[in-house]
């Protein structure tokens, strides 16, 4: 059995396109759909199907993709055993993080990793709470950057209480509030992420028994903030995210206070590879090392 074969459908799922999948592996697009037929002939079924909106898994190709992202985890796991029995710290290690964690911690986090092991490798997704773990779930990733409690079940090390504070528009008429209402959001127009991301605020305002009266939905957290600027509505944010952010927005603490808890999870636990296992170790010091400077 090649693994690279496999190697090559993953890549293809995940750039959705063979042209992407083929730079992203460092090969030729023909050599990608060559190895692709292979499989597909060697496995007796169709994997992929092409459209107009590009290229998707077939049902028997969507059966079968958990077990690939298993077996290549598992041989990523061998590969950075092997090269640590060998005296060499190298690998890949996949990363799944959020936006807030994805722009303030990991650069730093993987400036001082590289400077003392530059052969790792990395692999970086960004996305929400869900992706991330839905990410975990099926072996996209070997870390994730999670909300705890994490749903997935993985080894998972909480790092860091972040506390939510409410944006508002520059001379929003609780300019001299000391501290943001929650019972306010009822009438306030607010603009929020989608259900499936917006765990913090949602569970903010549930505790509170507050129903927000939510006039814009979005994805994306930058959206949330050019709106609030704007004067579009108001949100609830992550303290870790408005770091740096402050033109046109006022932010106010929470009453009550709302706090959430970021964690990484580890997919494989106690059987990640070396370099993953030294990665989670410069995390949690890293992190650690920023909240004794912030405090």
């Amino acid at each position: 059995m090649k693994v690279s074969k496999y190697q090559m459908l993953a890549a293809v799922v995940e750039q959705g396109s063979l042209t992407l999948a083929a730079r992203a592996l460092g090969c030729t697009q023909s050599a990608v759909s060559h190895s692709l037929d292979s499989l597909e002939s060697e496995l007796g079924f169709p994997l992929l199907k092409r459209g107009r909106a590009g290229i998707r898994l077939t049902a028997e190709g969507e059966r079968l993709m958990p077990a690939v992202r298993a077996l290549l985890g598992s041989e990523e796991q061998l590969n950075q055993l092997a090269a640590s029995i060998r005296g060499l710290d190298s690998g890949t290690v996949r990363i799944g993080a959020f936006t807030s964690v994805a722009v303030h911690w990991l650069p730093g986090v993987l400036k001082e990793f590289q400077a003392d092991y530059p052969h790792v490798e990395f692999k970086l997704l960004n996305g929400d709470y869900h992706d991330v773990e839905n990410w975990l779930s099926d072996g996209s990733i070997d870390i994730g950057f999670v909300n705890v409690p994490c749903a997935v079940d993985c080894e998972c090390i909480p790092l860091m209480e972040d506390r939510l504070l409410a944006i508002l528009p520059e001379g929003s008429r609780f300019a001299h509030y000391p501290k943001f209402p929650l019972i306010e959001c009822e009438t306030e127009p607010f603009i929020s992420l989608l259900e499936s991301s917006d765990h913090d605020a949602r569970r903010a305002l549930e505790a509170a028994g507050v129903q927000p009266n939510v006039r814009f939905y979005t994805k994306d957290d930058y959206a949330i903030l050019a709106m609030v600027e704007q004067g579009l509505g108001m949100s609830i944010m992550p303290e870790l995210l408005l770091k740096g952010r402050h033109d046109r927005l006022q932010i106010l603490p929470l009453l009550p206070e709302a706090r959430r808890t970021i964690g990484i999870a580890i997919a494989a636990g106690a059987k990640a590879g070396p370099a993953t296992r030294r990665f989670a170790d410069y995390v949690v010091r890293y992190v650690r090392e920023e909240a004794g400077q912030n405090s």
